[in-house]
């Protein structure tokens, strides 16, 4: 049997209780644990010389291998092209947008260094699956490197309409590497349109009613396939962690207050300064929900080294200030924003209590929080998910209070109304989405890719 050989920007910790909150690395984890195979990526780590070959740990089924990454090469490849120019462009962020030519080279050189150690550690019958938008050129890379097994690639963020895409210098040698590999997946069936109409508008290709797009002399499988979570497991942290030290504080800090929580990385994209102004209008307009009412945010910082994550901390710390500073009590503030990572399990735990989930990207490929909120509730009592439209996981969560994330009014009246919602609507609600997370778990989005990765 073929091995899988998982390779993405970043390798999740090999110690596992201190797994990242990511939901490439959360979602990752949880299908190698089940399947084993070789997790190959960035160690995290920047040295000056970095090592020749790769370095190796096994732990169970899984062999993690690592390598770092020069000053130069984190420079152009990670903050430079991959975190300046296309994280914003495929988050529909033309303005944020900062392309270099010397960031573009940067970033199909270390591609090329990716494909170079990973060779070296291929068997002829592995499979290999390439994850996001930092690695599209590393299945055409592999190629010339003289690998002919199978390659898939799969996209954690939207896909922008070809418009856009168009805007980028590099647009054409991008897609022309993406037709390297034997299947593309997509995060919806919206990002899969945006990538086959620009295969047929941009790169003058066709696409079949099998799924296969024929561009750039290649026929490539494309489909959507949405990432689940694990469902049954985060619900058995959630109720294990429903009375621990850290719940059980956070429980007598609120008394009877109400609470609505956001769990997102600091980025730009995530609708955080709209989700502050919507909770003040919350206030302005009902209210009753004053004191009676806290949102707690919770933002660790990334990718602190660019520009736009700087600024958009800055407006997040004078959103919350001014909120706080307009409507607090002498016993209650408003909205509790915690600027760092929290523990998995103890995040779980205060999904279990929060009565509203608010999850309001302006933009997002698919949004697993909106998932692990929904898993962790109780059944007796769910609380309700208050989800942007334009986060991927809105296709599935259909029971969701959806929400334009760009109205803060809108947001207002839909955490108004969740919170006002009758247990036995909430319960409908949640059981629908829990079936829907059930059924489409983690395991079963890891089998239909690998699957149809085998028969393309």
């Amino acid at each position: 049997m073929s091995r899988l050989v998982i390779v993405s920007n970043r390798v999740a910790p090999v110690n596992e209780g201190k797994t990242s909150t990511g939901g490439l690395a959360v979602a990752m984890l949880a299908a190698m644990r089940k399947s084993g195979g070789v997790w190959f990526g960035w160690s995290g780590e920047v040295t000056e010389t970095p090592a020749g070959e790769p370095k190796l740990f096994e732990t169970g089924r899984l062999v993690y291998a690592t390598i770092d990454l020069s000053p130069r090469d984190y420079d152009e490849y990670y903050s430079g092209f991959a975190n300046r120019v296309l994280w914003p462009l495929l988050h529909f962020r033309l303005d944020l947008a900062s392309f270099s030519r010397r960031d573009y080279a940067g970033y199909l050189r270390v591609n090329s260094l990716f494909a170079e150690k990973l060779r070296s550690l291929l068997e002829n019958d592995d499979m290999v699956w390439v994850h996001d938008y930092h690695l599209i050129p590393m299945g055409e890379a592999l190629r010339h490197a003289g690998f002919t097994g199978k390659i898939g690639f799969f996209l954690h963020t939207p896909f922008p309409p070809h418009e856009i895409m168009e805007a980028l210098p590099s647009h054409a040698d991008l897609v022309r590497s993406l037709c390297a590999y034997d299947l593309v997946g997509f995060q919806t069936k919206r990002d899969l349109l945006g990538f086959r109409q620009y295969i047929v508008e941009s790169a003058r290709g066709e696409v079949h009613e099998d799924g296969t797009v024929k561009a750039h002399g290649r026929s490539v499988m494309t489909g959507a396939y949405a990432i689940g979570i694990d469902a049954e497991n985060v619900t058995r942290m959630a109720e294990g962690a429903a009375d621990s030290t850290a719940a059980q504080r956070l429980r007598k800090s609120l008394g009877d207050r109400r609470l609505i929580i956001g769990v997102d990385r600091l980025d730009y994209s995530k609708g955080l300064v709209q989700r502050f102004l919507a909770f003040e209008r919350l206030l302005e307009s009902y209210p009753a929900n004053r004191n009676t009412s806290t949102l707690m945010q919770i933002a660790p910082p990334s990718r602190t080294d660019v520009p736009e994550y700087a600024e958009i901390r800055r407006e997040l710390e004078e959103a919350a200030g001014r909120v706080n500073g307009h409507f607090a009590e002498f016993d209650w503030v408003p909205i509790r924003y915690l600027n760092r990572s929290v523990n998995r399990r103890t995040l779980v735990g205060f999904f279990r209590m929060a009565r509203i989930g608010l999850v309001t990207p302006l933009r997002d490929g698919m949004n697993l929080v909106a998932k692990e909120y929904v898993a962790a509730q109780d059944p007796e009592d769910p609380g309700v998910l208050v989800l942007s439209r334009f986060a991927g996981a809105a296709a599935e969560l259909t029971q969701a209070l959806l929400v334009n994330p760009y109205d803060i009014d809108d947001i207002a009246e839909a955490v108004q109304t969740g919170l006002e919602l009758p247990l036995p609507e909430r319960k409908a609600r949640w059981q629908e989405m829990i079936h829907v997370l059930r059924e489409n778990n983690i395991y079963a989005w890891r089998e239909r890719f690998v699957t149809d990765l085998q028969a393309a």
